[in-house]
């Protein structure tokens, strides 16, 4: 059964611009994951410390999230070659979109981008559409 907490949703979302709004005014870079993530492997990049802080923080607050007892642990429904298939998706999917639902759906419509408006459309339209598939098709 699927529980919608109104108060943990606006507190969550409520960090989530807060981390964007930060980290564009301490570095000047847009709070993309997939990006920041690349970044720490490219070979020539020498602003690494920002990007795995960022990253580090990423993971520090889900264990925190944990140990404050907020949330159940996530269950998935799936196996673990879907699961490594769908993560694979997802990243195809952000480098031939440039960029993730964070850098455009949370930064980019922030700052009125028609590329991350376009973006997340598309995001959301293939979402909805693979989960009606998933639960009126393949797996219904």
């Amino acid at each position: 059964m699927e529980h919608f907490t109104p108060y943990s949703a606006l507190l969550g979302g409520s960090l989530i611009g807060l981390a964007a709004c930060l980290l564009l005014a301490a570095v000047g870079r847009i709070a993309g994951i997939s990006g920041i993530v690349a970044g720490l492997f490219a070979p020539a990049q020498d602003d690494r410390s920002w990007r795995m802080a960022f990253v580090l923080g990423l993971v520090a607050g889900c264990l925190l999230s944990r140990v404050a007892g907020t949330d159940a642990p996530p269950t998935v429904p799936g196996s673990i070659p879907q699961l490594v298939l769908a993560g694979l998706l997802v990243g195809f999917g952000t480098r031939l979109g440039n960029g993730c639902t964070s850098g455009h759906g949370v930064c980019g419509l922030a700052r009125l981008s028609p590329r991350s408006l376009a973006a997340t459309a598309t995001f959301m339209a293939t979402g909805a559409l693979t989960v009606f598939v998933m639960r009126h098709g393949i797996g219904g």
